[in-house]
């Protein structure tokens, strides 16, 4: 008899199917509050799916069963912070890590956000957002300096005005600013969530694995100020040469969908 994974709060919940691997965040009750072991957790199931070769699509999404307003993720837990910096872990680690995993992240961001949360939001690759959802970043309103790596993919991701609004007011976003910001691919209400979704991940999963992961790998290069030619020249050279881009080719002139194998 199969166990349900999300009947009581846990960590983080890793689910692997058909290519696609589902992290979920699994504290509703206490609006899915990242404590130090989730972290440790969520590392964890990222150095899974990154040696998974079968996994060629990471969804990060929440459990939001039972609460009054949908919270994806209401940050890191302040009490943490009162930990020894032996024992607690630099949150800084997770979104960073996220950031640079080899499969395509798609953030389903089924809940309002808060605080380093919004980090692992802007650490994917692409975003679906939720209507009625809010965004806010309390950094400062606590008396805190947000770590570097962060505060960089606020302004890549959300441009210099949105980032200076983020921390220099704490004022929440709500999913009306967000989608001005270009940061989603689309807004849903729920009754549209699952399918758009999973459309999405299909559109993905039909792209060519290797040029796919190739080219995630440059535009994080040149987002990160660290283009190579050379590099980016032979990853050119590697598909190129591929056996997926004869595929790719061969398919378009007769008319079908490639059938593609990583290679």
């Amino acid at each position: 008899m199969m166990t349900d994974p999300f009947a009581t709060p846990s960590s983080p919940v890793l689910q692997i199917a058909d290519g696609i691997a589902t992290i979920t965040l699994n504290r509703p009750a206490q609006r899915n509050r990242l404590e130090n072991n989730d972290l440790k957790t969520l590392l964890a199931h990222f150095a899974a799916v990154n040696q998974d070769a079968q996994v060629r699509v990471v969804v990060l999404t929440a459990n939001t069963t039972g609460q009054p307003k949908p919270v994806f993720c209401a940050g890191y837990d302040i009490g943490s912070f009162s930990e020894s910096e032996q024992d607690r872990m630099p949150f800084e680690n997770v979104p960073d890590a996220l950031a640079s995993i080899r499969p395509v992240t798609v953030c389903a961001l089924n809940g309002s956000v808060y605080g380093g949360a919004t980090d692992l939001v802007l650490a994917c690759d692409l975003r679906l957002g939720l209507k009625g959802i809010e965004w806010r970043m309390p950094a400062t309103a606590l008396g805190l300096h947000y770590y570097a790596s962060g505060l960089q993919r606020y302004i890549n991701r959300m441009g210099v005005s949105a980032t200076k609004r983020a921390f220099l007011s704490a004022r929440p976003f709500t999913w009306q600013d967000l989608e001005k910001l270009g940061l989603f691919e689309e807004f849903l209400a729920m009754d549209e969530w699952r399918s758009k979704l999973e459309l999405l991940t299909q559109d993905i999963l039909a792209l060519a694995p290797l040029a796919t992961q190739e080219t995630k790998k440059s535009l994080n290069d040149i987002i990160a100020g660290q283009m190579d030619l050379k590099v980016l020249g032979e990853r050119v050279r590697l598909t190129s040469q591929s056996a997926d881009f004869l595929e790719g080719r061969t398919a378009f002139m007769e008319r079908r969908k490639p059938v593609f194998k990583g290679h």
